[in-house]
């Protein structure tokens, strides 16, 4: 009996002192990190659910786009089972991490899974009108995106794009028709933002579109 129980202690203390094994989801997360596409395909085959979060509340598809992984993109958005519209902790969508990082091949691949082009609160176009752009703000407006969609604080993605946006961005949207006269909760215009960007040549940009639209009020 002593022996028995002297040898149950020892398996005890040695599973105490084996070194931990990661969790699958953490191999999952690792593998878009670095890009490992062939690993999480083999992940995703075994069954490690693609929406899952690590030890730090992190999900595979989030690493990759932050990482710029598209090898690992790929082998994501090839499984049925992964969540485009999952949002982050910051409520942060894949679309949005894929347009403010100016990447409209990703943002062309994310929409064609079902990602959603609109949302309440901030939306790819404010992101994608915030970052080098690279066309994805046009884009996003092609496919149906809301010109003058307004975040929490009621900035605009012209707001955006005038303050830190890709320099033609702003009289982009101008010509798209995007309203310069709207202002946010802090009465703040796409003028000022473009003042405080010292955009000289957008502030006179923005002006003149406002005071075409003053023209044309009753």
């Amino acid at each position: 009996m002593m022996r028995k129980r002297l040898a149950a202690l020892g398996l005890l203390l040695a599973a105490l002192h084996a070194p931990a094994r990661a969790a699958p989801i953490d191999d999952l997360v690792l593998a878009a990190e670095l890009d490992n596409g062939r690993e999480i395909t083999t992940l995703l085959v075994r069954g490690v659910d693609p929406n899952g979060s690590d030890g730090r509340g992190r999900n595979a598809l989030e690493v990759a786009l932050r990482e710029g992984s598209s090898r690992a993109l790929d082998s994501l958005l090839s499984h049925p089972g992964t969540d485009v519209n999952r949002a982050n902790a910051a409520g942060e969508t894949p679309l949005m991490l894929a347009a403010i990082k100016g990447r409209l091949d990703w943002a062309k691949k994310l929409v064609a899974r079902g990602a959603q082009i609109n949302k309440e609160g901030w939306t790819p176009l404010h992101y994608a009108c915030s970052g080098p752009d690279n066309g994805v703000a046009l884009w996003l407006l092609s496919q149906g995106a809301v010109l003058d969609a307004r975040s929490p604080n009621g900035s605009t993605p012209l707001m955006m794009a005038s303050r830190y946006g890709a320099m033609d961005l702003a009289e982009a949207l101008l010509a798209a028709g995007a309203d310069p006269s709207l202002r946010n909760a802090q009465e703040l215009s796409a003028l000022e933002f473009a003042r405080a960007a010292e955009r000289s040549k957008l502030v006179a940009a923005l002006q003149k579109a406002i005071q075409r639209i003053a023209h044309k009020a009753p």
